[in-house]
């Protein structure tokens, strides 16, 4: 196996484009894991940690440009306030090594249906951009998941950042595991309100993350947008009906699909309860 270790982005878009068989490595989180055990012996390894390009975020015109190389633990502490859902599942990621390693665009190479920022992608309605030497585009994150650890990129391709709505109105992500920490996700939610607009997607519940669309609807048409009171028990309740039925979940040793589907329900009204105080009172409630 080799290693190629690019030390621009126009280098390492040459070599992708030399070896579209080489599997790009930035924090190894999930790449290594896979060789470890013997799941995958690729013809070469192409490291990107040296590549500048990626390890920077921006922001222009309301939207965050996040380098596909920038880690876990610098969106927790540099990225709280401006994409507060991605912190939160950012948070939830791993042990302190793996934040420090680990990157959102190693999560969407990935592709796993549990990996924990795909529902804040698809809530908040991020792209992804991709580059390869014949330039670059932007996808819809829903458009990206092509099924089980599967994405849309061509062999020639590598992410290079991801696109999200800055200061996007209160927005929360939640999930449920065997334990508090250093867990897979048994199924995760996360959950935008955005201008009149609702954003709720599941993770780790099919076999790809997914938008829920019937509840997103659901609750963009019966929110009191105005008004400063509680949401009533039997929309949040409605809500969360919705959102579980979003889900096609399999049975496996984390959990079962039954009880999947319920926890999603839990967790929908559960984020819907705290985003909805954060819109009524301008206070940012935390999972």
């Amino acid at each position: 196996m080799e290693f190629l270790r690019p030390a621009t982005l126009a280098e390492a878009l040459a070599l992708k484009a030399e070896r579209p068989g080489a599997v790009p490595i930035a924090g190894g989180t999930d790449v290594m894991v896979e060789i470890n055990f013997d799941h995958r012996r690729p013809e070469a390894l192409l490291d990107l940690t040296r590549v500048p390009e990626l390890a920077q975020w921006s922001t222009s015109d309301g939207t965050v440009r996040l380098g596909a190389g920038v880690p876990y633990s610098r969106v927790i502490a540099e990225l709280g306030e401006s994409v507060p859902a991605l912190a939160m599942a950012a948070r939830t990621v791993g042990s302190p090594q793996i934040r420090n390693r680990g990157t959102v665009g190693g999560n969407l190479g990935a592709a796993s249906p549990a990996g924990d920022t795909h529902p804040v992608l698809l809530a908040l309605d991020a792209q992804v951009e991709v580059a390869s030497v014949r330039g670059s585009r932007l996808l819809r994150t829903e458009d990206f998941y092509v099924g089980v650890k599967r994405h849309a990129l061509a062999d020639d391709e590598l992410i290079t950042a991801v696109h999200l709505p800055a200061h996007a109105g209160p927005q929360q992500f939640a999930k449920v595991g065997t334990r508090n920490a250093m867990v897979i996700a048994v199924c995760s939610f996360a959950l935008s309100l955005r201008e009149g607009r609702v954003g709720a997607a599941i993770g780790s519940a099919a076999p790809t993350p997914r938008r829920a669309r019937a509840s997103e609807d659901f609750l963009a048409a019966e929110l009191p947008w105005t008004s400063p009171d509680p949401l009533p028990d039997s929309l949040k309740r409605r809500f969360g009906e919705l959102v579980a039925e979003a889900a096609s979940p399999i049975d496996d040793v984390r959990g079962s699909a039954a009880y999947r589907k319920h926890a999603l329900g839990v967790l929908a009204r559960r984020t819907l309860t705290w985003a909805w105080d954060e819109h009524r009172t301008g206070e940012r409630a935390c999972a």
